[in-house]
């Protein structure tokens, strides 16, 4: 009897870690801190590491996307807590899908970017919305705050909004290389090059209605 409880407990306690655990208000860790586990990196796979609790690129192109069992994503809120060094650039998609190679197709990017050459700073709707001057600095954590609900997409940087954006109704794909669309799909962040390292922690996700 006592072998077939503890088997029983056992069973119980597996089950138990295998489903992520919901706040109080709805919020789901996508990254446990401490492992890739639920993530998968395409091209370039050498260019994520973990670091101090962080996700971190630095190194030639490459995606790294939440592959967990959870999605896919249609409506929700995400966020994450983001840093990059002086001269980086980086990026966060969402309604995306698993790609073995090059600059994700499906889905927007919202963009990771302080002080690199690109004028399309950090928050900016990447290619549809652009922000010249995010309210945030290199080297200092933020936190980068993505709501899609239908068609409206909101993007906020340390809770201030930088993008409030509606896709028009019947919105055609931008190119046969990239979407820029809303649907449904996963998350994705980017290594854009070997000159640019960015962290990303505490990532989390709330389904909406």
């Amino acid at each position: 009897m006592l072998r077939a409880i503890s088997l029983t407990a056992l069973l119980l306690l597996i089950g138990i870690s295998s489903v992520k655990a919901e706040d109080s208000d709805g919020w789901v860790s996508l990254f446990d801190g401490q492992t890739m586990n639920g993530w998968k990196a395409n091209e370039n796979k050498d260019s994520w590491k973990l670091k101090d609790g962080a996700l971190v690129c630095n190194g030639e192109r490459s995606h790294l996307f939440y592959v967990g069992d959870d999605k896919p994503f249609v409506n929700f809120e995400f966020k994450a807590e983001v840093m990059t060094t002086p001269g980086s650039n980086a990026g966060i998609y969402f309604h995306t899908k698993y790609q073995e190679e090059g600059w994700p197709k499906n889905g927007y990017e919202a963009q990771v970017n302080v002080t690199h050459k690109d004028p399309k700073k950090t928050g900016s709707l990447y290619g549809v919305v652009d922000v010249s001057d995010p309210p945030c600095k290199d080297n200092e954590y933020w936190t980068q705050h993505i709501i899609v609900q239908g068609k409206h997409i909101t993007i906020k940087i340390n809770d201030k909004t930088v993008v409030d954006y509606t896709e028009p109704d019947g919105q055609k794909a931008l190119s046969q290389e990239f979407e820029r669309r809303l649907g449904s799909g996963t998350f994705a962040f980017q290594a854009h090059d070997p000159m640019s390292t960015a962290y990303f922690k505490n990532i989390r996700v709330k389904r909406l209605p």
